[in-house]
């Protein structure tokens, strides 16, 4: 049985993506590094929010930063968030496919 410390590290990081925004810039550093300003564009928040959601992602240890210049650029510190993604798709089309069901 797993003990209850690596559950919360678990829930952390569930936690740390449990927002639109969040998922919106993980998703979009998939392509690769961006910086601040070209994520704020993605979410259409003003900068602060952006960096507060950035901050979140860091300390969960989804993604990574490097300053460049005056810039901040951001990068997924493991791709296989996406497998997780993917998951979270099925169980998406499957509530959508039990809900159809219970319409008819």
């Amino acid at each position: 049985m797993r003990r209850r410390a690596e559950y919360e590290k678990r829930a952390r990081v569930i936690k740390a993506l449990a927002h639109p925004s969040r998922l919106m810039m993980v998703d979009a550093l998939v392509d690769g590094d961006l910086c601040v300003c070209e994520l704020q564009k993605i979410v259409g928040s003003d900068m602060s929010t952006v960096s507060k959601h950035l901050s979140v992602l860091k300390a969960a240890g989804i993604v990574s930063d490097r300053k460049v210049g005056q810039q901040v650029h951001y990068s997924l510190r493991v791709h296989c968030i996406l497998n997780f993604f993917e998951c979270i798709e099925a169980v998406v089309k499957s509530a959508a496919g039990e809900q159809l069901e219970l319409v008819r």
